[in-house]
């Protein structure tokens, strides 16, 4: 069954601990991206693992192999779940993050690697200097890239998770931004998603901010995006 991950984009370990209690059972798994973890570090980690969650540290290792495979290790050591890097860092640097994972065994961090950002559509990519390749099209590139190297999945936009969880091998993870209920604001992401669109399309993960942070029940708005998960699967 897919899983909600809520994402903690806020500013202090303590707004961080007062959303989770506000939000409370309705929500298991909460993501730290670099905003929180630059301005708290591995404490706000802790701060969440003590309050019995699980947690995705999204801050996309991209860096020689030897870094990330410290990097992935030291995150192993604070009990991270889902951990993110960047598939353009090449094959031996990916291989190094699965292998630093593994040394934890089976409740180990899983390595998720980032293909193409939520934010970015064909013009960003040609600016970028990929050229003749649409976003879906470099999405695989890279997811294949990724997985035949050793990640345990990929963060891929919903529009482009249907064709990948076609095309890979099962039990792969895909962890999905982008992901808008009907209604919602599209806010600065340009590739999005119902929940209920991501799941059926293959969804492992679907990662909901705003919608849950900023509406005025959060752990109502939690629901309901978790019952219309449901309906999908």
């Amino acid at each position: 069954m897919a899983e909600m991950i809520v994402a903690l984009d806020v500013q202090t370990r303590q707004e961080a601990v007062e959303r989770i209690r506000t939000i409370g059972d309705a929500v298991g798994f909460y993501k730290i991206g670099l905003e929180l973890f630059t301005a708290e570090g591995p404490d706000v980690v802790k701060a969440v693992k003590d309050l019995g969650k699980k947690v995705f540290l999204d801050l996309k290792f991209h860096d020689i192999p030897r870094t990330v495979e410290r990097s992935v290790r030291s995150g192993g050591r604070l009990g991270v779940d889902l951990m993110t890097i960047h598939a353009s860092g090449g094959r031996a640097m990916i291989r190094a993050a699965a292998e630093a994972a593994a040394e934890f065994g089976a409740g180990g961090p899983r390595i998720v690697a980032v293909t193409v950002l939520t934010s970015l559509d064909r013009s960003d990519l040609e600016d970028a200097g990929v050229v003749g390749r649409t976003p879906a099209e470099q999405v695989l590139a890279l997811a294949r890239l990724a997985t035949d190297s050793g990640a345990h999945g990929l963060v891929c936009s919903p529009m482009e998770v249907g064709s990948l969880s076609r095309t890979l091998k099962a039990g792969t993870i895909f962890v999905t931004p982008g992901v808008r209920p009907a209604g919602s604001a599209v806010g600065d992401q340009k590739r999005i998603a119902t929940p209920a669109d991501a799941v059926r399309d293959g969804s492992t993960h679907l990662v909901v901010g705003r919608p849950v942070l900023a509406a005025p029940d959060p752990a109502a708005a939690a629901r309901a995006i978790l019952a219309e998960m449901a309906s999908a699967q």
